[in-house]
């Protein structure tokens, strides 16, 4: 079961990322999850912002560092667009794009419900999330906005058959209502430490002392497919 606790002390620091086309609310969802707000004037900014927060999980203290993209996401569109021509701006998206997913082990991939066009662009983000992490990710499927009942353009099983096909976990929210966030982050949270605890069972009955996370250790799931299994579930 998990619960929260202050942010001054963990057994274990795990990187999570935000990413979805710009406008879908990842900087909403980050603001609800870490200080409980919600900014209907909400912008873009430039550059990567991070937050963090510490829960509990069977006794463990879980600090999060989310990493949201922040509006740079559209910068790098426009450098996709162009890259053939100007190699070194190539270069520099690389370079930004390599560090933002760097250390990741567990990423939101938020669209917006309201929007048929950010739902089209999940499978490239998953691609690039993939393409710069370990397969084995926890990767959640986050549609937003669900408050906009009225405005929905793209259906539930829509969402949860997209995260079936690729074996993500899925869950709508709505950051303005505060439904459904704290429990998405938790589960992707929850997930990644149920890797770790794996890992150090059996590290430990193989006689691997080594193999088990010191406190304070960022976690990385890379080379551990056989432990984590992904599978598709429902929003509530």
């Amino acid at each position: 079961m998990a619960g929260y606790k202050g942010d001054d002390e963990y057994d274990y620091l795990f990187k999570l990322v935000l990413i979805g086309d710009s406008g879908v609310g990842k900087s909403n969802l980050l603001s609800r999850f870490t200080r409980n707000e919600f900014n209907l004037e909400s912008k873009s900014t430039i550059g990567v912002e991070f937050a963090t927060k510490t829960l509990t999980v069977d006794a463990k203290l879980i600090k999060a560092q989310i990493w949201d993209t922040a509006g740079q996401e559209r910068k790098l569109t426009v450098i996709r667009a162009f890259y053939f021509h100007h190699f070194r701006i190539l270069f520099w998206y690389r370079a930004i794009t390599s560090a933002y997913y760097r250390g990741a082990v567990g990423a939101l991939l938020v669209y917006d419900v309201t929007r048929h066009a950010s739902f089209d662009n999940v499978a490239r983000w998953l691609k690039e999330l993939r393409d710069h992490t370990d397969p084995n990710i926890v990767v959640m499927l986050i549609g937003n906005k669900s408050d906009l009942r009225h405005l929905v353009a793209v259906s539930t099983e829509d969402g949860k058959s997209f995260a079936e096909r690729e074996s993500l976990y899925f869950m709508e929210t709505s950051a303005l209502e505060a439904t459904n966030v704290d429990g998405a982050f938790t589960e992707v949270l929850t997930q990644i430490y149920r890797v770790v605890s794996k890992k150090a069972v059996e590290a430990g009955n193989n006689g691997s002392a080594s193999a088990v996370p010191s406190k304070g250790q960022i976690i990385n799931v890379k080379d551990d497919g056989s432990v984590l299994k992904r599978i598709g579930c429902c929003s509530n």
